[in-house]
């Protein structure tokens, strides 16, 4: 466990370009604190003092305002940075060297048993704000942008995006705009936009009709008012 602790503050160190010692690191970094805390709580759940280790869990959620399950498995060099409002399932599973911003929440649907959150590999960076829920695998060196809601599997070096998540780049090749739109043809939010955009085009064409036909019937009513 201290081994793992090191390696924790040495994760904050190597990819926090604010961080200027390990004093700092040690003394004022919450998302240590947090991880450091569940360590603690996950040896005491795994042992069998599960009161107690859900106890400790929501005094740490208290005083860093990060939540993790004492069942959650996580692995070396952790950094939650900025984690406020971070939440960690039961049974999430987190590789080695991942990193974890603001607001992340790997999560259940609620309609599953047993492993019902995610897994991450090693590598893992999830940006502000992203939802991985459900008992789904994401892969090592994948990254999470910022908002995305992912609901299902994540290839190994690939980045995902968007409500629900879609690939935009995989092996370090941009995918291009017309896969992802095939991939993704059941998508509630394209499918409306296709709607929005379908009536507006309507409506354009019959505003021209309209204009076209007040056009032709003005020198008429001129004419009429000459006579």
């Amino acid at each position: 466990m201290f081994d793992r602790i090191r390696a924790d503050i040495q994760a904050a160190l190597d990819r926090d370009p604010a961080a200027r010692s390990r004093l700092e690191v040690v003394l004022l970094y919450p998302g240590l604190h947090a991880v450091i805390i569940h360590r603690v709580a996950h040896w005491l759940w795994t042992r069998g003092l599960r009161l107690m280790a859900r106890f400790l869990s929501e005094v740490n959620r208290f005083i860093t305002g990060i939540e993790i399950h004492p069942g959650a498995q996580i692995g070396r060099g952790l950094l939650i940075d900025h984690g406020m409002a971070t939440v960690i399932g039961e049974t999430s599973e987190i590789g080695d060297d991942c990193t974890l911003y603001q607001g992340v929440t790997l999560g259940g649907t609620g309609k599953e048993t047993g492993k019902r959150h995610p897994t991450l590999g090693d590598k893992v960076v999830v940006g502000v704000g992203a939802c991985i829920l459900g008992s789904i695998m994401v892969g090592d060196n994948a990254v999470v942008g910022a908002g995305s809601v992912v609901l299902s599997d994540v290839s190994a070096d690939s980045t995902v995006v968007g409500v629900p998540a879609r690939v935009v780049r995989s092996q370090g090749v941009r995918v291009a705009v017309a896969s992802i739109s095939g991939a993704t043809q059941d998508d509630p939010c394209e499918q409306c936009q296709e709607l929005f955009s379908k009536e507006v085009e309507r409506l354009e064409r019959r505003l021209a009709e309209l204009e076209g036909r007040c056009s032709t019937r003005q020198p008429v009513a001129q004419d009429a008012d000459r006579r």
